[in-house]
């Protein structure tokens, strides 16, 4: 009689109490130890592509992929990955998939550069004049645009948008790519109006760095200046 009622107790606890101690982990728990496990996993992979340790990085951004298939960075870093490899096919496939889940300016560029080294200039102009109607303040998407037009023999959009990037960062080496365009068309007033330039941005950048130099000069630094001692105090002698 005893054994049956204790059988009786144990099958109503495992009907009732059982099921409720051992529950499912909550959504909340579920994505806090997925943000943990992907988090874990983008360090590997900085880590590794840092180490030039490029299977061990790619299996890392494939494992954070398998957890969150919609992981537009994972992606992007992915075919970073692919493209240093030259394996210029699954370099573009993941930019694509990458612009797909999230609209970026970064992703487009990279695409372009890939297109750029694989001779496909039509595509490479498409992908860097979306990159830059997302992000237009950016001087190497200009040039990266220049290169290929350039390729594509459109000289004049080549040397607009080397003048757009100019105008966002002035600098001596993109007065050189110009020059060079120039240059390859035989265009002598281009040659002689982009050399004036060069002289003027070299003479304004040696102005500048010598009055620098008188600046530093003048101002002593905080360990040049020489602190006043103060003076001690004399006693006045006394009258006798």
């Amino acid at each position: 009689m005893l054994g049956v009622i204790a059988i009786l107790l144990i099958t109503v606890y495992m009907v009732f109490f059982f099921p409720v101690l051992k529950k499912k982990p909550t959504k909340v728990e579920t994505n806090e130890k997925t943000a943990l496990q992907v988090k874990k996993l983008w360090q590997i992979a900085q880590v590794s592509m840092k180490e030039r340790k490029t299977l061990r990085a790619e299996k890392a951004l494939l494992a954070i992929l398998k957890v969150d298939e919609k992981n537009a960075a994972a992606y992007n870093r992915l075919g970073i990955l692919y493209a240093k490899s030259q394996k210029f096919d699954e370099a573009i496939e993941c930019f694509e998939i990458a612009q797909s889940l999230d609209e970026n300016a970064s992703s487009l560029h990279n695409a372009g550069l890939i297109y750029l080294e694989t001779g496909e200039y039509e595509k490479a102009a498409m992908a860097f004049k979306q990159a830059l109607e997302l992000e237009g303040d950016m001087p190497a998407r200009y040039i990266a645009l220049s290169k290929a037009e350039e390729r594509m023999g459109n000289r004049k959009n080549a040397l607009e948008a080397l003048e757009q990037a100019y105008s966002l960062d002035p600098s001596l080496t993109i007065l050189r790519q110009i020059l060079a365009i120039h240059k390859s068309a035989e265009d002598e007033e281009g040659i002689a109006s982009t050399n004036a330039r060069i002289e003027s941005f070299i003479a304004k950048t040696q102005k500048a760095e010598r009055q620098k130099r008188v600046v530093r000069r003048v101002v002593p630094r905080p360990h040049e200046r020489r602190i006043p001692r103060p003076r001690p105090h004399v006693q006045p002698r006394k009258r006798i």
